[in-house]
């Protein structure tokens, strides 16, 4: 556990799993040794559920590690998390106008369903700025797919549809 960096963005029970397997320890004998429910315990190991600081401080002391680490891990874990909702879930809907989807409830738009008439509607009728979020958002070569193009410039539709 020496270089926390390797560690960063990984769910901390995962990494005490891994320590407690590599020192040999059942996970039932070191929950009640720490006073904790082994349920508990199981379920941070597995991912499942996150690593309240006490507990970490537990763990820390009863396996010599270093003060913080697991805080620490669970904090990096938890801003990947939110990184990862924030970029997932839908472009910066503020550059987009809404008139471009008169047909539909543009606040009900599953970007991540329906990313096929989105994009084709984007590019036929988007201007510039909405491309180019769209391209953020999605990704060049998934834009270049749904528009069945194989040039690098996403911008200009090819002349096969």
């Amino acid at each position: 556990m020496s270089n926390l960096l390797n560690y960063k963005g990984i769910h901390p029970g995962l990494v005490l799993d891994r320590e407690l397997k590599r020192r040999s320890l059942k996970q039932r004998p070191f929950a009640l040794s720490i006073g904790e429910h082994p349920q508990t315990l199981n379920a941070i190991t597995k991912g499942k559920r996150s690593l309240p600081t006490a507990l970490a401080l537990k763990i820390e002391e009863s396996l010599n590690l270093e003060e913080g680490v697991l805080s620490l891990l669970q904090t990096y874990y938890n801003i990947r998390q939110e990184k990862e909702k924030r970029t997932q879930q839908t472009p910066q809907l503020s550059l987009f106008r809404k008139s471009l989807f008169w047909d539909t409830d543009f606040n009900k738009l599953n970007w991540k369903q329906q990313y096929k008439a989105i994009i084709k509607r984007i590019f036929e009728r988007g201007n510039d700025k909405e491309k180019k979020e769209l391209i953020r958002f999605y990704g060049k070569k998934k834009v270049q797919e749904v528009l069945g193009q194989t040039s690098p410039d996403p911008y200009t539709l090819s002349t096969s549809q």
